[in-house]
């Protein structure tokens, strides 16, 4: 027999059209989103690892003093790998960047087509889809370099944009492979025709080689890679084990040293180390755990709001319960019925909601890549996973949380229901309220307290929504006080890094000679008065389950400068963006490791240096030399108030300034500044509707009531005032309590953010005024339903009382 229950949905749907209506819409919206965002993840990620093989990227490549000739191709391909010329040209451009052009590709890092077309004439240029973005530019558009261009001897030149790309080799567009962080503003990536490059001055043009590991017919069976290096190198995931590391570090050390033997580099940079290729694999799918917990906490509140709903609905239908159960029916048949709407309206949620998340919002979130990284052109994955995570658990989860909360609610007697006895303990004295206080006060006190699971529910979501918020509107505020703080916290307004060039090493990738080393000491020396000398060793963090940094170990001179700190034998101080990332102070200890090698060194902290714009180390320049094995009177650098000129420009391997060092901070802001309007949306929009549902659940619950002060002759606006301001209290009074908890969950959340998907540290700083303006919003977003609710107290009848028993 068919339950008749169940012609009661249609019923209590159109009853509460509304709030099912404004709950299916969230629960869609945020299923939608996630799936959206699940697809268009597993899809880059799969296009990402294809481009491997579909694009044929590059295992390295080197540049040259000289081209190589055939005879030095020959003897390099030897060892098992194929050479591709890559050589380039750096072009400064009117706009303020640089464009790093490239002839044609045809055989390794192949272009993929976003947009129009590739050059074919001189005066065209195909350039990086991600760049143009960044600076408004599209097809048709043109760039034209500064005046005398790459050289001084070349007039100006002029292109138009035919195609938008992504090279495959720059999925991350590092200018330098020593950045912290890619700028895809200050630097992109172009294609010009092969007769337009030939145009450029041959001294303008870097001689770059690209390497693939695959067998040659020059391929010497003695000295080619193993069958094991070779798979390794054409593997397209970058998560290798330590052994797996170990042996791909060895290959690059043997196949540097061959080069050594027949040419003269100038840098090395196989594909393991090349940040503008591995940095995009190793970020993609870094949000995935954040996406999911925020759906599920959004689900977990929605399921709170049902089962406070629905505890309400048996509370005014108990004695209808009553005379069901008194009847026959069990509690597992009611416990059914009142469950079912919560669960058909999350199915139907989530089934929309993938829907939405196949289609509109998957190419919101394939924007949001395509904002941060170069991809190429993907294909839709229909992913099994994100269907369990977006439409399996959610579900599940509705299902259990409603579950447990109503099998306690419907295990009592039916007299129990018929009387309305619906607590298990008995009942205690309502709380004394002074008959000092006003009338009006007592009551809205006891409009309060009978309603107070109501506003805990409301209080959880407010501090869920204001979290959103909190972390949309900080965000963009965080970044600005950063390159703020920055530019007032440089250990000098320049760095120079020196390097011995690659084309001054010998075959043991030593200085050939004492003359040479002679000549390079000199040749670093500058006569600029502010110079102060520095050594510096490059290491790596060693986080637990984050992602390691780059630390750079200063060797600091004792009466620095610059660096305004005593130094002795045993100083070992760290920069406080280290201490604060790592949680780290005085007295404990940090083990650094070199990059692909088993060297670890360990060093007891001593002190904390105010200095946030990198992961730095800082010791007694000595005493550090002779910590890594240097001489005493070793330095690599130099800090400098004004540049250093008089250097040649082979000796130095990169400056660093107040640019370089919020590369991070303006990338961040490039790539989530989308995002964070959209959390700020999406933040008001859950505020909205939960304080929608739980405000409207009051005042249907003091329906009676309300209808009893309508009869004794209370004016609407006096009503308002006793069923209104109890929650306008709530509300107020939580906007204001959860800004501290706020603060510190958007402080562990952010902290990890920086340490699971970002070099360096950014610290937390979020100013006043942020907290003044979610207030504010908070409190707008509330006025606005209060002004709903208003008109619902206002269609309350005097005839609700009257439908009383008692």
């Amino acid at each position: 027999m068919k339950d008749p229950l169940i012609k009661r949905l249609p019923r209590e749907l159109r009853k509460d059209l509304g709030k099912y209506l404004v709950i299916f819409l969230l629960l869609t919206f945020s299923i939608g989103f996630v799936s959206g965002y699940l697809v268009a993840e597993t899809s880059m990620m799969a296009a990402y690892q294809e481009g491997f093989t579909k694009y044929h990227i590059e295992d390295g490549h080197f540049t040259t003093v000289a081209r190589l000739n055939k005879t030095a191709i020959k003897n390099i391909e030897a060892y098992g790998v194929t050479i591709y010329d890559l050589s380039y040209v750096e072009q400064p451009l009117t706009n303020g960047s640089t464009m790093r052009i490239f002839p044609p590709r045809t055989e390794v890092d192949l272009p993929c087509v976003m947009e129009g077309r590739l050059p074919d004439a001189a005066g065209e240029i195909a350039i990086d889809r991600m760049y143009a973005d960044n600076n408004n530019l599209a097809i048709g558009d043109t760039l034209t370099a500064e005046a005398g261009g790459a050289s001084s001897k070349e007039a100006a030149r002029t292109w138009t944009i035919t195609g938008l790309v992504a090279l495959s080799d720059y999925s991350a567009l590092f200018g330098d492979n020593n950045d912290s962080m890619f700028d895809a503003l200050k630097f992109g990536v172009g294609l010009v025709s092969g007769d337009d490059f030939a145009a450029f001055s041959r001294n303008d043009v870097v001689t770059n080689y690209a390497w693939l590991n695959q067998p040659t017919e020059n391929e010497d069976p003695s000295l080619s890679l193993t069958k094991e290096v070779r798979a390794l190198t054409e593997k397209a995931s970058i998560d290798y084990t330590a052994e797996e590391k170990q042996l791909i570090q060895q290959f690059s050390d043997d196949f540097l040293t061959a080069l050594c033997k027949e040419t003269k580099l100038e840098s090395y940079v196989p594909r393991h180390l090349s940040q503008a290729i591995t940095f995009t694999g190793a970020d993609l799918g870094n949000d995935r755990g954040m996406m999911e917990i925020l759906l599920y906490v959004i689900i977990a509140i929605i399921a709170f709001v049902f089962a406070v709903t629905i505890s309400n609905t048996i509370a005014e239908e108990s004695a209808v319960i009553g005379t069901l159960r008194a009847s026959g029916y069990t509690k597992r048949e009611l416990l059914k019925h009142y469950m079912t709407m919560p669960v058909i309206v999350t199915l139907f949620s989530a089934l929309v909601g993938n829907i939405l998340g196949y289609t509109y919002f998957k190419y919101v979130c394939v924007a949001m890549y395509y904002g941060s990284y170069s991809l190429p052109t993907y294909t839709t994955i229909w992913s099994g996973e994100a269907f369990i995570l977006t439409t399996v658990i959610p579900v599940a989860m509705m299902f259990v949380i409603t579950y447990v909360l109503l099998r306690r609610k419907l295990s009592l007697s039916p007299l129990r229901f018929l009387r309305g006895e619906l607590t298990r303990s008995r009942r205690s004295r309502a709380l004394y309220l002074s008959p000092k206080l006003p009338f009006m006060t007592r009551f809205s006190l006891r409009v309060l307290l009978q309603n107070t699971g109501s506003y805990l529910v409301i209080f959880t979501g407010i501090l869920f929504a204001n979290l959103l918020l909190l972390f949309g509107m900080g965000l963009p505020a965080v970044l600005d006080n950063y390159q703020e703080q920055v530019e007032t916290n440089l250990l000098a307004d320049n760095q120079v890094l020196l390097q011995i060039p690659l084309s001054a090493l010998n075959e043991d990738r030593k200085l050939e000679s004492v003359v040479n080393m002679a000549l390079f000491e000199s040749g670093v020396e500058t006569s600029e008065p502010t110079a102060e000398k520095f050594s510096v060793f490059s290491l790596e963090s060693t986080p637990k389950g984050g992602r390691a940094d780059s630390v750079l170990v200063y060797g600091i001179e004792p009466d620095s400068r610059y660096i305004h700190e005593t130094f002795d034998s045993d100083s070992v101080v760290i920069s406080s963006s280290f201490a604060d990332k790592y949680q780290i102070g005085a007295g404990d200890e940090i083990t650094l490791t070199e990059p692909y090698d088993d060297g670890v060194y360990t060093l007891t902290v001593t002190g904390i240096y105010d200095y946030i714009g990198g992961i730095t180390v800082f010791m007694d320049r000595t005493a550090a030399n002779r910590f890594f094995d240097e001489e005493d009177d070793y330095f690599c650098g130099y800090f400098s108030e004004n540049p250093i000129t008089d250097i040649d420009a082979s000796y130095i391997g990169s400056t660093i300034t107040l640019e370089d060092l919020t590369k991070i901070s303006r990338q961040l802001d490039i790539s989530m500044g989308e995002m964070m309007g959209m959390v700020n949306i999406f933040a008001v929009v859950i505020f909205l509707i939960l304080l929608y549902l739980l405000t409207k659940l009051i005042i249907e619950k003091n329906a009676v009531p309300i209808s009893l002060t309508k009869i004794l002759g209370y004016r609407d606006g006096e009503i308002n005032k006793l069923y209104l301001l109890p929650t306008t209290f709530a509300v107020l009074v939580s906007l204001i309590v959860t800004l501290p908890i706020e603060k510190v969950a958007l402080s562990v959340l952010f902290r990890l953010l920086m340490v699971r998907r970002m070099s360096g540290w950014i610290p937390l700083d979020i100013d006043f005024s942020i907290y003044v303006k979610m207030f504010l919003i908070g409190s707008a977003a509330y006025f606005a339903v209060a002004a709903l609710e208003t008109r619902r107290i206002k269609k309350v009848r005097m005839d609700e009382a009257l439908k009383m028993r008692e």
